[in-house]
């Protein structure tokens, strides 16, 4: 597994590009955050996630969504999710909210994803990353999402591969159609399964399980 100045390494990679229409959560700040360096703590609960001793599963997104990693640093993940504990491997977040919304960002997908490696034993072992690593902005701005462009897909692969040295041999799963695709392209071994979003969050718990099981 990485060491520490590894992990550093790798988020400091990622911290650097500023593609145009994206947001980089690990650098840049947004505007309803309560503290002018959020990135900064970004990066440490990035470094937190992806300091796993014994990692069994590795869960590819498309690209860093508005209500998730974008103000939570952590792909599949919500601001709401961390202030709750239900996130392993964080110092105690409580009351450290980075955003001044009234209610803390809650994302479907990533409650979702986090009550699916709960239920099945793999909330300590599961490691999350996207295809691509920013925020593509959709056309309302800041607080929407949209597909990412093929050339933001192939910015975003370079990344892809340095995290997946990071961890050889980790099974890996593809959550939909770009993450499938970019990994195929890279010849990084997976299994595609259903994205839980717009009605998969059924298909996303029995694939995932399924691959956990071997089948």
């Amino acid at each position: 597994m990485p060491t520490d100045k590894e992990i550093d390494q790798f988020i400091r990679a990622i911290a650097q590009p500023h593609p145009s229409g994206m947001f980089n959560p690990w650098s840049q700040q947004s505007p309803s955050e309560l503290k002018p360096i959020a990135y900064l703590a970004r990066r440490k609960r990035l470094h937190h996630h992806l300091n796993c001793p014994n990692p069994r599963i590795i869960l590819i997104g498309e690209a860093a969504g508005y209500q998730g990693c974008r103000f939570s640093g952590i792909p599949f993940t919500s601001e709401r999710l961390l202030l709750e504990g239900q996130i392993p491997r964080m110092p105690d977040l409580k009351g450290k909210r980075l955003t001044s919304r009234t209610r803390p960002w809650s994302e479907p997908s990533a409650t979702i994803v986090w009550g699916t490696l709960h239920a099945l034993g793999l909330e300590n072992e599961a490691l999350l990353f996207n295809a691509v690593p920013w925020h593509p902005e959709g056309k309302k701005g800041a607080l929407s999402n949209r597909t990412p462009t093929l050339s933001e897909k192939r910015e975003g692969a370079p990344y892809l591969k340095q995290f997946m040295s990071l961890f050889p041999g980790i099974p890996v799963a593809a959550l939909g159609n770009t993450a499938s695709s970019t990994l195929t392209a890279l010849d990084i071994p997976h299994r595609q399964i259903r994205h839980p979003a717009y009605g998969g969050a059924t298909q996303f718990r029995k694939g995932l399980s399924d691959l956990v099981q071997g089948k």
